[in-house]
């Protein structure tokens, strides 16, 4: 288990009891409490034979994992898979414009994204809080007040997004690349301000465990962004800047149509009651805990995007940069999924411990970690059945293929070690222990990973094969890290731990205010 001192370094998420009311006017939390006392009954059950036991529990886990994980995935593939689509489609005008696309994605977008989620996922906390104590109608105020503060920062992000081209420059791409990036990445500053009320909503939503409604509005909205894109790139002629538009609008789709859903529905009748002036009211308070937040997430999302600007560098700038950025377009694609386990593991064994159940916990780690490692498996093999054609759905040029398919190799073994790990930092996260895996995330991304990949592909002339070797090397040592934690946990006394930060909880209303 992680020592007291490793856990302590800032204060946990403090994760709220389940609603116990069972007045059927007040929303209900529908996690399955019941499944979850009966897979600790079966855990516990030792005149049960172990195959039968061990069974009859991952059929329950199954069922109470998935539950959560298939919604989640669902959204953030989705999401992800729009700007992908729009690097696709950029990529058939040509080589140039592929770059471009990748480095105003990659380079430029994903730093807001990383800001814009690390903001909102402040109001995941304060809404779980709110909504665990019945305070349902703070649920509003808190995602009014994220979403006011994550405007204002959008409004800074903005400056960034109107002289990306210099600071691209200044960063060492080459004068062509940066000035067809820019174009794309003015398209993309309307995007910003779909951030700011998009993530709010998002964690507004799951604090209730409302995830359906959010999967299928993605569905949707990437229908008409496949439709739009098309339009705009192939029938209006509107080049990277017609395609970035049509990402932000598309964007602003989904969050409009998430709005409407919480305004209209029966589900949030308790939890959104109009917009209120008390938005306005502990903003300093609300921008500390958020600005935290944003701290320890950027580290991570940041991590790809230095190596990204670091290919840049290369001597062909233009066919690293294209090669690494498609290899890393679908590795992330293959990450959401982990992403979407990721948020399950939180659930399940933040739920299981706050139910003091500790076999329970155990096993929600063993089984979540045991499916995505599976399916990483699977499409680490699929990636290195079709090494050879898969730069070809980007663009059609032969030495992108050939570059790309040199690289699958690494590729796949990035997509199985991005199986276990994201899963292990979301059951860090079940455990309250954040400020732990951000040190680690800092170190060995920061301090191994990136001089790593410096040295590999400057110094020892590898190419994007240094760079991206750098990355695994980083990733590799975060996850054997996080594995030799979870391993050495004792869930008795992370029971007992839970229990204890329910009690603080319990006496301070709005601890993370004061």
């Amino acid at each position: 288990m992680a020592s007291n001192s490793e856990k302590n370094l800032q204060e946990p998420l403090l994760l709220p009891s389940l609603p116990t009311s069972t007045d059927p006017t007040e929303p209900q939390n529908c996690t399955n409490h019941e499944s979850s006392v009966e897979l600790e009954t079966i855990l516990s059950d030792t005149q049960l034979p172990f195959l039968k036991r061990v069974s009859s529990a991952t059929w329950v886990e199954s069922k109470l994992l998935f539950h959560l994980a298939a919604p989640a995935v669902v959204v953030y593939m989705i999401g992800y898979f729009m700007s992908m689509s729009t690097q696709i489609f950029s990529g058939h005008l040509g080589n140039l414009e592929l770059a471009a696309a990748s480095l105003g994605n990659n380079g430029i977008q994903i730093f807001a994204y990383g800001v814009m989620l690390g903001m909102g996922s402040a109001v995941e906390t304060l809404c779980g809080q709110a909504f665990g104590a019945h305070k349902h109608k703070m649920l509003g105020v808190y995602l009014q007040r994220s979403t006011i503060l994550l405007c204002i920062a959008g409004i800074f992000l903005t400056i960034i997004y109107v002289f990306s081209k210099p600071i691209l420059i200044l960063l060492g791409e080459s004068t062509e690349i940066a000035s067809a990036a820019s174009v794309f990445v003015y398209g993309l500053i309307p995007q910003i301000f779909a951030y700011a009320v998009n993530f709010p909503i998002q964690k507004f939503l799951q604090a209730q465990s409302i995830v359906g409604p959010s999967a299928y509005i993605s569905v949707a909205t990437l229908g008409i962004h496949l439709l739009l894109s098309w339009l705009a790139v192939y029938k209006f002629g509107l080049g990277l800047l017609g395609a970035s538009l049509v990402l932000s609008l598309s964007w602003w789709i989904s969050v409009v149509a998430q709005f409407i859903y919480i305004v209209s529905s029966d589900k949030c009748k308790y939890t959104w009651d109009g917009f209120s002036v008390e938005a306005f009211s502990g903003l300093w308070g609300f921008f500390k805990l958020s600005s935290a937040s944003a701290v320890m997430l950027c580290l991570e999302i940041w991590y790809l995007q230095i190596l990204v600007l670091l290919a840049g560098l290369l001597e062909n700038p233009e066919l690293a940069l294209d090669s690494l950025s498609i290899c890393t377009t679908v590795s992330g694609c293959v990450f959401m999924i982990s992403v979407g386990f990721n948020a399950a593991a939180s659930v399940r064994v933040s739920n299981e411990l706050g139910a003091g159940n500790p076999k329970s916990a155990a096993f929600s780690v063993v089984i979540v970690n045991l499916y995505s490692f599976i399916l990483s498996v699977l499409a680490a093999i699929a990636v290195m059945a079709f090494r050879d054609v898969i730069s070809y759905a980007f663009t059609e040029g032969e030495a992108v293929a050939s570059a790309v398919s040199a690289l699958c190799p690494l590729l796949a073994v990035s997509i199985v070690l991005n199986g276990i790990q994201p899963v292990l930092s979301g059951v860090a996260v079940g455990c309250g222990w954040q400020a732990f895996v951000a040190y680690v995330n800092v170190g060995c991304y920061y301090f191994v990973g990136i001089p790593l990949g410096v040295v590999l592909g400057f110094y020892f002339n590898l190419g994007a094969k240094g760079i991206w070797s750098g990355m695994i090397g980083g990733t590799a040592m975060q996850t054997i890290i996080l594995i030799w934690v979870t391993v050495r946990t004792d869930w008795s006394k992370e029971v007992e731990e839970a229990a204890r930060r329910l009690d603080i909880w319990d006496e301070k209303k709005e601890p993370l205010l004061n």
